[in-house]
């Protein structure tokens, strides 16, 4: 029987030591290039160029499956302006997200019923924000006009949904000051 020498503990432990390195190293240079390709793919699937944009979305956990729920934010933000969201609201929502094409089964629709069910942070509209920011200035002033009304229409129909009588007239402080918000975002 061979005797473990001082000499062979170390090198055992020294080889130990970079093999771990080496595992972290790996696993950072995966996590880039899996963000990497999470970027590549949304930037495919949304048309944004913008690298700081992309990195926020990917970093919200959005993904090119997901990118269409992300036009939801606003509506989403003003239907929680309240604490907490109305019947009305989640209806008008969910309507918004059958005309964008999220379905009952995808991804996209499962993150919409989770920003639905618990309040997003406020770094979703946050991202949003700057996502309009960057479409808006690859938009000409027509689109960037059409793209704005729509939106803020869309948004101020989730906010008079809940208010007033039967639903209809009423839009909170809060709500306003989101609504401006939106509309902001779109300024050049």
């Amino acid at each position: 029987m061979s005797e473990v020498t001082l000499e062979d503990r170390g090198r055992a432990l020294e080889d130990h030591f970079y093999e771990k390195e080496n595992q972290e190293k790996l696993a950072h240079l995966k996590d880039k290039l899996d963000t990497q390709k999470a970027k590549d793919d949304l930037r495919k699937a949304s048309g944004m160029t913008d690298d700081s944009v992309l990195e926020k979305l990917v970093h919200l956990g959005l993904s090119a499956k997901t990118i269409a729920a992300l036009s939801l934010a606003p509506l989403i933000q003003v239907a929680w302006a309240d604490g907490t969201i109305q019947d009305n609201e989640r209806t008008a929502i969910l309507q918004g997200a059958h005309g964008k094409g999220l379905e009952q089964g995808t991804d996209g629709y499962e993150l919409l019923n989770q920003w639905l069910t618990k309040a997003p942070g406020e770094e979703l509209f946050t991202a949003w924000e700057a996502y309009i920011k960057a479409l808006a200035s690859q938009l000409n002033d027509e689109q960037n006009r059409l793209l704005r009304n729509q939106i803020v229409g869309f948004a101020k129909m989730v906010a008079s949904s809940a208010g007033g009588i039967l639903g209809f007239g009423k839009v909170s402080s809060t709500e306003e000051k989101i609504l401006a918000r939106i509309e902001h975002a779109f300024a050049r």
